[in-house]
């Protein structure tokens, strides 16, 4: 990690900054129950379905792909992308690592450490989706993104699984499941029948991000600002529409990320953005988005960090006298919370006080003009 130091760029797009740092103040959130209730909002869905929570992985990777065409835009137009490959590929690998990293605490043996993971689909999507964008038309970008939908629906619902069949959609039953067994072995989640960042389902994965990158295209447009705001809207709600229709035959599924998941997630995405757009780019409504823009800008810090501090809150455990050890985490739940709200709204309390420690932190990483890029 470099240029740990140093200034934004001018004239960023706020709004894209917005929307990065209310996905990363969600993903905060919903990682840190402070015991073992949660609303059903702030957590998974169990396995069909689509909750909140949800909504947060496929929206960074939607962001990915919006912010890889503010940044790599200029370089391709002066040079048609050339020489951009090495930094694209060093970017890579260095989010792919800080994956591992973020693996291999605490299960850093070889034999089980668990090689896929947010950050890893994150490097692996971003790579495909930037030389995408810097070798390919947006026509053929489109075809693309279409057929690896429709290819993957067609894949998941039509080859049949040893021991199960064709158009199983379970946990152990699926056809990215069974890959996932059969390549990864014990490099699973948690040594699992499946990894919800697994082999096969990462190709619609980068779908999610090719929906980024033609919004980014959009908002870079010459179109008038009002415009593009309807766009937008326009856009989401096709999205929507089909994602939701779809669903019915392919289910919204985070872990096997169904085509469904695909367009559903990216209409509200794109409904999001073109509010947050709508807000800060043309109404100059700037005041309530101050916390997500400090979020947004060091996204990368904002994302590791309360990650790494988490590990230890759960990892560190406190003999209680009389009964079994406890999460730190739980213990200070607890005792801060616990004491006057119920266990539900305790864990709850525990989460967003734990982001808003967080957004101190970078508050003042923002004062002093401390960036975290890499």
């Amino acid at each position: 990690m470099e240029n740990a130091v140093i200034a934004p760029k001018k004239n960023r797009l706020l709004s894209l900054d917005a929307f990065r740092g209310l996905t990363i103040a969600a993903m905060i959130i919903v990682n840190t129950p402070g015991n073992q209730e949660a609303y059903t909002q702030l957590d998974h869905a169990q396995w069909d379905g689509c909750t909140m929570t949800d909504l947060v992985f496929p929206f960074f990777l939607f962001i990915v792909g919006v912010s890889l065409v503010f940044s790599l835009s200029k370089r391709r137009e002066l040079d048609g992308g050339r020489g951009l490959a090495p930094q694209i590929l060093r970017r890579t690998l260095i989010i792919y690592a800080l994956g591992m990293v973020l693996n291999a605490i605490p299960n850093y043996h070889p034999s089980t450490i668990r090689i896929l993971g947010v950050l890893q689909r994150i490097a692996l999507c971003y790579c495909a989706a930037s030389f995408l964008f810097i070798k390919t038309r947006v026509r053929t970008q489109a075809i693309l993104t279409a057929a690896a939908l429709l290819g993957y629906w067609l894949i998941m619902t039509q080859i049949p699984v040893p021991g199960y069949g064709a158009g199983v959609l379970t946990k152990e039953g699926s056809l990215a499941s069974w890959l996932d067994r059969l390549i990864l072995g014990a490099h699973t989640y948690r040594q699992g029948p499946y990894d919800p960042e697994g082999i096969l389902s990462t190709i619609p994965a980068l779908a999610t991000t090719m929906l980024g990158i033609f919004a980014g295209l959009w908002l870079r447009s010459e179109r008038a600002a009002a415009q593009k705001t309807r766009g937008l809207m326009r856009g989401g709600a096709i999205l929507f529409i089909i994602g939701w229709l779809w669903s019915m035959s392919f289910p919204l599924n985070k872990a096997l990320w169904t085509s469904s998941y695909v367009l559903y997630t990216g209409g509200l995405a794109l409904w999001l953005l073109a509010l947050c757009y709508w807000l800060i780019e043309i109404k100059d409504i700037k005041a309530w988005s101050k916390p997500f823009e400090i979020f947004g800008i060091n996204a990368i810090a904002a994302y590791m960090l309360p990650i790494f501090l988490l590990k230890f809150l759960v990892l560190f455990k406190l003999n209680v006298p009389g009964g079994e050890p406890i999460q730190l985490r739980i213990f200070i739940c607890d005792h801060v919370f616990g004491t006057w709200l119920s266990p539900l709204n305790a864990s709850a309390a525990f989460a967003f006080s734990y982001m808003a420690l967080w957004l101190g932190f970078f508050w003042l990483l923002y004062k002093r003009n401390i960036f975290i890029k890499i």
